[in-house]
């Protein structure tokens, strides 16, 4: 069943939901003998504690949505208030602009994972994948985490909550 003809247009829908605060991530995958791809997303949410699950989602007009789709894990990185540069870079530019200059590890089960002290990270197995409206639903199973006590970067109407993030405790 399809609701009635909203009575507002998309700007406008942007602008109301631009009113909630999110947490801003990175989200980094590759395929076997590929290079990896990142991108920044501020969709991110818990689902479930038991399992552990979590859910994001990813415009189909994303030149990262390929490898998303068909990675069997990823890593989501909640960026720390002093970490708008990463960001802004995975938000625009090539897969390789993105991780320019960006140093990198690996999580437990091998995906790729920035070195950065973000405030946590998640490394998940694609579990599940909808496709609704513009966008892909992702959900992924959390197999590996790490956090510590910094400030999380926050996305707000439009731009970004700068709070200054204190000494971090990294993990």
């Amino acid at each position: 069943m399809r609701a009635s003809s909203p009575d507002f247009d998309s700007n406008f829908f942007k602008s109301a939901l631009g009113r909630f605060p999110t947490g801003v991530t990175v989200i980094t995958a590759s395929l076997p003998g590929q290079p990896p791809v990142g991108l920044t997303v501020s969709s991110f949410n818990s689902v479930s504690l038991d399992p552990p699950l979590v859910v994001w989602s990813l415009s189909r007009n994303s030149s990262s949505l390929a490898v998303i789709q068909q990675c069997d894990r990823y890593v989501i990185q909640v960026l720390a208030s002093d970490q708008m540069m990463f960001a802004q870079r995975f938000s625009k530019g090539t897969a390789a602009e993105r991780f320019e200059g960006a140093a990198l590890t690996t999580a437990p089960n091998g995906s790729p994972r920035l070195q950065a002290g973000c405030s946590a990270w998640f490394e998940c197995a694609n579990r599940s994948r909808y496709e609704e409206g513009d966008h892909f639903i992702f959900i992924g199973e959390v197999e590996h985490c790490a956090r510590n006590d910094s400030l999380p970067l926050i996305y707000h109407a439009g731009g970004y909550d700068l709070t200054p993030s204190p000494t971090d405790t990294k993990r």
